[in-house]
């Protein structure tokens, strides 16, 4: 029974020790597999060599040259050049009419008709006073050719003269029938309504068969209206620096009264005309003055009323330096551009710029014609960092006209 103990014992403990053994080996081999991982966590791993970054690319191009002529923008309204308010001169029964709503009227062409019956009674009482006065003068004209055949001593001077005063009170009475002769026949005239002018007749106020009265102002009724439309105004308010803009160019024989209009849907400047008003004074409470330009408007599509962009010419063509609008960028209170030197680093260089010409803004001062500017990738370039370059190309949204480039301010006022 003791041996039998000790063998159970021997071969416990034999089982022990190849357990053992495992546990010491399995613990072994982790620590092999994560020393090197331990050390990389610690930072104490070996070392590799990181690779450095390339530059960014940048597009560049070098400012483009081009003769504009620089203009001043406003937004304002068209007017007719001339407005008639249609008014009868004579009162009466509307009998018929002779024009269709929102036509083209020429001067002198029939719009209403009044009822004539009762000029035409008028005008022949008229007529028969005139022969009446006639007929009176006749007989002292005769009666003063009697007396002067007759010696003094077959009648008074005094009868003389009594006759001679008849006659000449029957020539004023002859003018006086002449000129209700001539009335008359003005009253039955105006009983044939007609344009005053040519241009857009509105639509009737009046149907015929209704009452129209004459008279002074807006006592008589208004009938329609026509207005002028060819050529046509367009009437702008101007601010006090640019109107001193304007002077100085006058000053200096520069162009400065050529004017062109687009309307809303209008992507392009297709309407042209001259400014041919200033006002007297500028409105103290506003700064501005009022102006106006006309246009021709032979078909008659303008419309008194409508909206429209204008800009005026303020001074003569001349050359300039553009980059595109998207190139400049705003530092805290200036404009600059950013450029590549030499040696390939990122300048910003600060610019004075002016008008917008074809999505191209022009730089009046701050670059050369030999700067390159960076006009692609802005995003991504630093003033101070280096930047890889390759060759761009500046050119205008739209078509160059094959006149001197227009060019806007930006300077806008609106119309009261």
């Amino acid at each position: 029974m003791m041996s039998a103990f000790t063998q159970n014992l021997e071969t416990q403990t034999s089982s022990n020790s190849r357990s053992g053994r495992k546990i010491l080996t399995a613990f072994t081999a982790l620590a092999v597999v994560g020393m090197p991982v331990a050390y990389m966590l610690l930072g104490r791993g070996p070392k590799t060599a990181v690779a450095a970054s390339p530059p960014p690319t940048v597009s560049i191009a070098a400012p483009m040259s081009r003769t504009v002529n620089e203009w001043d923008a406003y937004v304002g309204r068209f007017a007719p050049s001339k407005s008639v308010d249609v008014r009868p001169r004579v009162s009466g029964q509307i009998t018929s009419l002779h024009f269709t709503d929102g036509a083209i009227v020429k001067q002198g062409q029939l719009l209403f008709t009044i009822d004539k019956r009762p000029f035409e009674a008028a005008l022949a009482e008229a007529q028969a006073g005139l022969e009446s006065a006639r007929s009176d003068l006749s007989l002292a004209r005769t009666d003063v050719a009697r007396a002067d055949q007759l010696s003094d001593a077959a009648i008074s001077k005094s009868e003389v003269d009594r006759r001679r005063a008849k006659m000449q009170a029957a020539v004023a009475s002859v003018a006086a029938a002449e000129a209700r002769v001539q009335s008359r026949s003005l009253d039955m005239e105006f009983t044939d309504v007609r344009a005053p002018i040519e241009g857009r007749v509105s639509d009737r106020r009046v149907d015929p068969g209704n009452l129209v009265m004459a008279g002074d102002g807006g006592s008589s009724t208004l009938l329609t209206t026509v207005n002028a439309l060819d050529p046509i105004y367009f009437n702008f308010d101007a601010s006090e620096a640019v109107f001193l803009k304007t002077k100085r160019a006058q000053q200096t024989g520069a162009e400065s009264s050529r004017v062109e209009v687009r309307l809303q849907d209008e992507a392009e400047y297709l309407w042209s005309g001259q400014l041919d008003f200033i006002d007297t004074g500028l409105d103290p409470r506003s700064g501005t003055i009022r102006a106006r330009a006309v246009l021709k408007n032979s078909d008659f599509f303008l419309t008194p009323g409508m909206f429209g962009n204008m800009r005026l010419a303020n001074g003569s063509a001349s050359t300039a330096l553009l980059v595109p609008d998207s190139a400049v960028q705003t530092d805290q209170a200036r404009k600059t551009v950013l450029t590549v030197g030499a040696d390939g680093t990122v300048v910003a260089k600060p610019v004075q710029l002016g008008a917008v010409v074809d999505g191209l803004r022009i730089v009046r001062s701050g670059l050369d014609g030999n700067d390159r500017v960076i006009i692609g990738g802005i995003l991504s370039a630093v003033p101070g960092a280096q930047v890889a370059t390759k060759p761009g190309e500046i050119a205008p949204i739209t078509s160059a006209p094959k006149a001197p480039v227009l060019a806007t301010s930006g300077e806008v006022t609106f119309a009261r």
